[in-house]
């Protein structure tokens, strides 16, 4: 983290691009009391990479679970996939506890950055095979509905879950999709058309 000046705020954020030596940073406005200069506290997406880490770390390292970290940042994203000794406990029952860590981490930068980029957990890459899992059963579900006229409701899940099952069905002819239900029993309804 550094700490840059600048007669305009674009001006203090450049300096803090080129000390820091990346376009790719999350700044904060920091109190000055010479009114005619902008000043700013600033860090890299990598650097903050490197803590959000180090707070993973914290947090898991307790639990007994021995973990090792997968980082990669495309464009504003920050992309973390943790491998650990034991992936169910950091993943927990339908993901509760890798959501959870997430949370947790983006509370973290919210309140120590007033500013949070997109940062991606995963374990073990399961929210890929989590969404391969639920466009599998999209369509074998649409399938059936479509061949028997009989709508399907499927299991509650979460609003990012939905949306995925939405999105594949968005264009499956003879079948329409919609949630129906109060969170946290929220859940696709699939039906003939």
């Amino acid at each position: 983290m550094i700490e840059t000046k600048g007669s305009t705020l674009l001006e203090a954020v450049e300096n803090a691009k080129n000390e820091l030596k990346t376009e790719k940073i999350i700044y904060i406005k920091s109190e000055n009391e010479d009114s005619s200069e902008f000043a700013i506290k600033a860090i890299s997406y990598q650097e903050l990479t490197e803590k959000i880490k180090d707070y993973l770390y914290e947090i898991i390292e307790p639990l007994g679970v021995l973990v090792n970290f997968e980082t990669n940042i495309r464009e504003e994203t920050i992309n973390i996939v943790m491998y650990s000794n034991n992936n169910p406990i950091l993943i927990g029952k339908n993901g509760q506890t890798l959501k959870a860590l997430e949370i947790l981490v983006k509370t973290k930068i919210q309140n120590e950055w007033k500013a949070c980029p997109k940062i991606i957990l995963d374990i073990a890459n399961y929210k890929e095979r989590r969404i391969e899992q639920l466009e599998r059963l999209a369509i074998k579900v649409a399938k059936e509905v479509r061949d028997t006229k009989i709508s399907v409701e499927l299991e509650n899940m979460n609003s990012y879950e939905r949306r995925i099952i939405h999105n594949k069905l968005s264009n499956f002819k003879g079948v329409s999709t919609h949630s129906v239900g109060e969170e946290p029993n929220r859940h696709v309804v699939v039906q003939a058309e």
